[in-house]
């Protein structure tokens, strides 16, 4: 049995690139929230967009219905058009190099397995309140380092 309709927003923030970074993400359900954030010192911005996705789906504790929303068109298509081909390919691009940030693809692609997940892109900083919220969420990861 799947928890229904969990509404997840996630976001990463980096202060130079790469410099500090951190991540955040929103959960939703039923009325009830949960917030999430990290940080780390040295990082790009793409790692900390993935890493917000990591720790939301491993705050999940049973499968369930979930519609992620990123402002990350990096990880949103990494997602849905580039990984079945990685895949295919040994994790290697169609230009045979190595799969940049590959440790946290192969992460999300685990961790998205026990779930169903409808991935949404939203608009970064147009007033979206989850995506807001989970953009004030990556900040305090950076601020709380």
């Amino acid at each position: 049995m799947t928890t229904k309709n969990i509404q997840i927003y996630t976001d990463g923030a980096c202060r130079g690139n790469p410099g500090v970074g951190g991540w955040g993400a929103t959960l939703s359900h039923n009325g009830k929230t949960k917030d999430i954030h990290g940080g780390e010192a040295n990082t790009t911005n793409n790692r900390m967009e993935m890493m917000a996705v990591i720790k939301a789906l491993e705050a999940l504790s049973k499968p369930s219905d979930i519609t992620l929303h990123s402002d990350s068109k990096y990880v949103l298509q990494g997602i849905n058009d580039w990984m079945p081909n990685w895949k295919k390919k040994n994790w290697q691009t169609a230009a045979r190099k190595p799969v940049k940030n590959v440790d946290l693809w192969k992460q999300i692609d685990q961790l998205a397995q026990a779930h169903s997940i409808e991935w949404v892109w939203v608009k970064g900083h147009s007033g979206n309140p989850g995506n807001e919220r989970a953009d004030e969420l990556a900040n305090l990861g950076i601020d709380n380092l």
